[in-house]
């Protein structure tokens, strides 16, 4: 059930191909299961069928859609301060420390759950079953990503980490704080531009949604990607280094 050692190098390209996948629904081609038209999308269908003929229903979706953005765009930064980006975007597996700092008190897994929060945001723009596979798919990869860290770190670390394991859980965050700060100093600078796809997302629900373009609102989140690309390009060895 863990991911493979390609699988956690190239996961970023595999998040990448679910979304992508997600959006195109190339199966449709053949099987005809997804509706046709202007609002052919999770989100112009559900709202129809919850209310139709009023815009309630796309309000509250959107809504809906901007929340999970959000919550996923603010986990991921919060734990990226703490984590590093160069960590976070690194292509092998760290683990030198037990860090109990941030939202890592709460939640063992933080950039996993906003990656998944984050996936509900971009199925309402995508066909019903488009939506349904990114969902599912994206949720098995994340699964199977922290099946293979924790191995890793159990390994690296040992009881620290077993003892963390213990009072921290793994995806459903703790209201309060279940261990004490470990002394790990944010780094928001770094976070921000690490994550600055994230946030552009949830700015672009925020901003762009209430037109109810759907393909302005696509257009707006291939811009936020395109963003990152440049950014991590341009700032790689900053990012680890700082």
């Amino acid at each position: 059930m863990k991911a493979t050692p390609f699988e956690f190098r190239f996961r970023f390209l595999l998040h990448g191909l679910i979304y992508g996948l997600g959006f195109v629904a190339p199966w449709n081609a053949w099987l005809h299961i997804d509706p046709t038209g202007t609002n052919a999308h999770l989100w112009g269908i559900l709202a129809a069928k919850l209310m139709p003929g009023t815009m309630t229903a796309f309000n509250v979706l959107l809504a809906a859609g901007i929340l999970f953005a959000a919550i996923g765009a603010w986990l991921r930064t919060w734990g990226a301060a703490y984590l590093g980006a160069g960590v976070v975007q690194s292509h092998d597996m760290h683990g030198s420390a037990v860090l109990a700092d941030g939202p890592y008190r709460h939640l063992r897994n933080p950039l996993y759950v906003g990656t998944f929060l984050h996936t509900f945001a971009l199925a309402l723009l995508m066909p019903p079953s488009g939506a349904a596979f990114a969902v599912v798919f994206i949720g098995l990869l994340q699964v199977r990503l922290i099946l293979a860290e924790e191995p890793f770190l159990t390994a690296q670390l040992g009881e620290a980490y077993l003892a963390y394991c213990a009072r921290v859980p793994r995806l459903l965050p703790s209201l309060r704080a279940r261990v004490p700060e470990s002394g790990a100093k944010a780094r928001w600078g770094q976070a921000v531009l690490g994550e600055i796809y994230m946030i552009g997302v949830a700015v672009s629900f925020a901003v762009v949604g209430w037109t109810y373009d759907s393909v302005l609102l696509i257009r707006a989140v291939i811009i936020a990607l395109g963003v990152s690309l440049v950014v991590r390009a341009f700032a790689p060895r900053a990012a680890q280094t700082s």
